[in-house]
């Protein structure tokens, strides 16, 4: 692992949202507005089209293009993760035009294959590494759940690999890793902002948030609580702001992305509705979402 990137990833990652427009295309002047308003704030990378982006939902051409616009947008400024999946060849094959469109690295998904033996992820995961010279990270969610020998293997097996996302929330799972492993990884939170205080009293460096699109100076201000090792702080934010929104996000499958879009649309940013599978607010969770805003508000 490359100190390099230990100190790039401290920090908040941010992950813009894939702007729709009310026909479902995908809205690329809207996402170059969005990502130049995060470019603003002191993110440690953007993460494009992963789980709040609506990656499965986004053709391999439309993914590759958000990646393209975004790093065109900044410069340089932080690294740009390009997000693959779905299958090795679709893999391999959009990690070689991400590293064309200016991608400074990957955030592998699990394979649409669900379950899959520990050999075969290890293909999957070698397959992509050969298609480009990017680091990679894995993000390890839903029934890619790792042991931390088989993590170990995979540090071992692929020297590109420089990071590992947790999607799972096992924090007692996740220090075993990170204790097997020890720092030839960089180790970053990702199953949602509520779980900051977790990942940073284990020794987590950085974080992926989605409230970011939304509440930057909030994600912001927690990851520097956390850095600094005050939980009180980054308790006494998460529980003022981050559990009354994911209180709401709990209610239906998917509504992380629903409610980050209907709160961006309130404050006045492009977001537009989410794509099928997966739906956007009822009635009373809208209000109830309005009812938020004053108290949200006091972060941006």
């Amino acid at each position: 692992m490359s100190l390099g990137w230990k100190e790039r990833l401290s920090g908040v990652i941010g992950g813009p949202v894939s702007p729709f427009r009310a026909d479902l295309s995908l809205d690329f002047g809207a996402l170059e507005s969005n990502v130049a308003a995060l470019a603003a704030f002191d993110f440690r990378g953007m993460l494009i089209a992963a789980g709040i982006g609506e990656f499965y939902s986004l053709t391999p051409d439309e993914v590759v293009e958000s990646l393209r616009v975004s790093a065109r947008v900044l410069g340089g400024r932080m690294p740009v993760i390009g997000t693959v999946g779905l299958n090795s060849d679709i893999a391999a094959e959009a990690a070689r035009r991400m590293e064309q469109a200016g991608a400074d690295a990957l955030l592998i998904l699990p394979p649409a294959y669900a379950n899959p033996p520990e050999e075969g992820l290890l293909r999957y995961y070698s397959r992509i590494a050969e298609a480009s010279g990017l680091p990679l990270i894995v993000y390890s969610r839903d029934w890619c759940a790792f042991t931390p020998d088989a993590v170990a293997r995979l540090a071992e097996s692929i020297p590109a690999l420089v990071a590992w996302k947790d999607g799972q929330g096992d924090i007692r799972r996740y220090q075993r890793i990170m204790r097997k492993v020890g720092d030839r990884l960089v180790w970053l939170g990702g199953v949602g902002d509520d779980c900051a205080p977790a990942y940073y009293a284990i020794g987590v460096t950085g974080f992926t948030s989605s409230l970011s699109n939304v509440l930057p100076k909030l994600a912001l201000a927690m990851a520097g609580a956390g850095q600094r090792r005050d939980l009180d702080e980054l308790n006494r934010l998460t529980n003022r702001y981050v559990h009354p929104v994911f209180r709401l996000r709990d209610r239906m499958r998917g509504y992380e992305v629903a409610v980050t879009k209907a709160a961006m649309e309130m404050f006045g940013l492009p977001a537009g509705p989410v794509r099928p599978p997966l739906t956007g607010l009822r009635p009373p969770d809208v209000e109830e979402l309005d009812k938020l805003l004053t108290l949200l508000a006091e972060m941006r």
